[in-house]
């Protein structure tokens, strides 16, 4: 008698798998379909269809599991800052930044194509900037905490793409911290000198 290494999934686990899969295919830059997703999984070439009527439906799922990696990752940082009156703007701009250059094909599929009305990823997305909103309420009490979480996200996101066009160099991790953080340095001080709040501080 033979045993199948073939692994088994059951309807509550099988859409998650494909996900996963979906997301490590994407990093390794292996090709990405429903059908090589489903090979990867172990299941029938028909069974992703289960859950995603086509490619695209499945890299919204892939990217938005990768917002919610990313809001993850700014909460354990946001954790660290417990009992402080104020959370550093560098810190959360460089957890986003170190996320984006360990997930770079996934940072790019969550950012790179338009979110439909009712794609996931629009609500992931919105999860996150929520957090950072919430966040920058505890940067400076009397700032707008949405246009300044609007210009954080900014700023990160901007730092995060130069890195990974190439424009700027990714080899240290240490270098890309401190960048991020002479960026947001430099922000706020400008902010300072132009009747921002110059009481908010960018820690080092």
């Amino acid at each position: 008698m033979t045993t199948s290494t073939r692994p088994s999934h059951h309807h509550g686990n099988l859409r998650a798998a494909l996900v996963a899969a979906g997301t490590a295919m994407l990093e390794s830059d292996e090709t990405f379909s429903l059908r090589a997703v489903a090979r990867r999984v172990g299941v029938s070439p028909t069974a992703p269809y289960r859950h995603f009527p086509d490619k695209e439906h499945l890299e919204a799922a892939v990217a938005a599991e990768g917002f919610r990696a990313l809001r993850s990752d700014l909460m354990k940082t946001i954790a660290g800052h417990e009992g402080a009156d104020r959370i550093p703007l560098a810190d959360l701009a460089a957890t986003y930044v170190d996320y984006a250059v360990r997930n770079p094909a996934l940072y790019h599929l969550m950012f790179g194509q338009p979110c439909g009305q009712f794609d996931e990823r629009r609500r992931a997305s919105s999860e996150v900037f929520t957090l950072i909103e919430r966040s920058i309420g505890r940067v400076d009490e009397d700032v707008a905490a949405r246009g300044l979480a609007t210009a954080a996200w900014a700023l990160s996101h901007g730092l995060a793409s130069l890195h990974l066009d190439g424009k700027l160099d990714t080899a240290a991790k240490d270098g890309v911290q401190a960048r991020v953080r002479e960026a947001c340095a430099a922000i706020v001080a400008i902010w300072g000198r132009d009747g921002g709040r110059s009481r908010t501080r960018c820690r080092q």
